[in-house]
């Protein structure tokens, strides 16, 4: 499975961004689909996960009320639409699949990786 993540940018604190997501995989709707997000000098963490059919998510506390994870499993692809975005979101967000649906904020348990789409949020 091939991840493609795109959307990231610069914006002001406040602004918005959604981040996308396609996958490769004919089966994309067998995958669990998480984000997760890397800081200079800090571990990668997670951001929100979705279960195949979008009916289990769950979102870190700092992502609850201002970002929303959504996919369309007709076109393969994950969203993160990211609300009023604070300068402390800037990081790398990577998209993530796994196989089945176990643990969607476990970063172990992901079997596949997106290259990483670049946020940057001036203050």
């Amino acid at each position: 499975v091939q991840l493609q993540a795109s959307g990231g940018g610069l914006v002001q604190a406040g602004g918005s961004l959604r981040l996308s997501c396609t996958a490769s995989a004919r089966t994309f709707s067998n995958y669990a689909m998480g984000w997760f997000r890397q800081a200079p000098g800090k571990e990668r963490e997670f951001v929100a996960g979705i279960t195949w059919n979008g009916g289990s998510i769950d979102y870190s506390d700092f992502a609850k009320g201002r970002f929303t994870i959504s996919r369309d499993n007709g076109k393969s692809t994950v969203y993160l639409q990211m609300n009023n975005l604070k300068p402390e979101d800037t990081s790398v967000y990577y998209c993530a699949a796994q196989y089945g649906s176990s643990w969607l904020d476990n970063q172990y348990k992901y079997e596949y990786w997106g290259q990483g789409t670049l946020v940057t949020v001036s203050s």
